[in-house]
């Protein structure tokens, strides 16, 4: 597995990380062997946040690292929170809180990175800075970054926060390409042209901060997987081609097709299962052509002008 640097910072990450999101219902062995079989492919890096089965997808890890007895050192645990029930909260106590939460259910003394989950219209930035120096004085959290925010709202943070942002975790995907689509087809009077983001991503380049793409293997906002289904046969005849000329499954190249990007974007996988992981893993050997990474892009129904 390739490593990557987060950010600017001095963490070296694997560049696939596992999503632990449905991890709250997976009984003690399949848990174990997921985490097992991911390390022993290289993967170092694990997403959490604080919703996640209510909490409880982050005491199941917790429980499988204390049973299979592996160091710390030898995890890059992320957690996220500010999403409460029917609204997001960036204030300095509940961020307080929620990382003593996070930190008792993974039972850890220390999170590597922090992200701020989904904005919060009522943000005060300077509360968020006093929550963010407690947390990294005390040695709570180690880096921080954001989920789903805009260039803009990652700015208005970081002109008062005294540590940079390192992440910014964003839904990404051959079918959910927003982030490309407006850079593709600049001053053309079509739907694609649309700037919706503030091309978030070419200012996460710019910045040097780290996109981590959720749900690769999705359609829409979690309307289901795109493989395998029959609302995208030219998509799915295209991965199965690539599939067989590079050698590994069409999950692979899925995430292939994301790592080729040259932003050194870090996907997070969410599968429960050991036979995915390994077929996912192999992506990270998979040196994708610029024609082949062209011809997936517009099996997925996208244009070029």
């Amino acid at each position: 597995m390739k490593q990557l640097t987060i950010g600017t910072s001095s963490l070296k990450a694997s560049e696939i990380s596992l999503g632990c999101m449905r991890m709250a219902g997976m009984e003690h062995k399949p848990t174990d062997a997921l985490i097992r079989t991911s390390m022993d492919a290289g993967i170092n890096f694990y997403d959490h946040a604080d919703i996640y089965g209510g909490g409880k997808s982050e005491e199941v890890f917790a429980a499988s690292i204390a049973r299979l007895g592996i160091e710390r050192d030898q995890l890059i645990l992320q957690s996220k929170c500010g999403i409460r029930k029917g609204f997001f909260d960036f204030s300095k106590q509940h961020i307080l809180s929620s990382v003593d939460a996070i930190l008792t259910r993974l039972n850890t003394d220390y999170l590597d990175i922090l992200l701020l989950h989904r904005p919060d219209t009522l943000v005060e930035p300077e509360e968020v800075a006093e929550a963010f120096t407690l947390l990294h004085d005390t040695g709570k959290v180690r880096t921080f970054g954001v989920s789903n925010h805009n260039p803009s709202q990652i700015q208005l943070l970081q002109n008062s926060l005294p540590y940079k942002l390192q992440v910014n975790q964003l839904q990404f995907s051959i079918t959910n390409t927003g982030m490309l689509d407006h850079g593709l087809n600049v001053n053309m009077e079509i739907e694609l042209s649309n700037d919706r983001d503030g091309s978030v991503l070419d200012y996460c380049r710019l910045n040097k901060i780290t996109v981590q793409p959720w749900s690769p293997f999705q359609y829409g906002f979690f309307k289901g997987a795109y493989i395998g289904n029959p609302e995208f046969p030219e998509l799915n005849a295209c991965l199965e081609k690539m599939a067989e000329k590079y050698g590994v499954s069409v999950s692979a190249i899925a995430i292939a097709w994301i790592l080729r990007h040259p932003a050194r974007m870090q996907p997070i996988v969410g599968t429960t299962r050991v036979d995915r992981i390994l077929e996912i893993s192999a992506a990270s050997d998979v040196e994708m052509s610029r024609p082949d990474w062209y011809e997936l892009y517009r099996s997925a129904g996208n244009i070029l002008p």
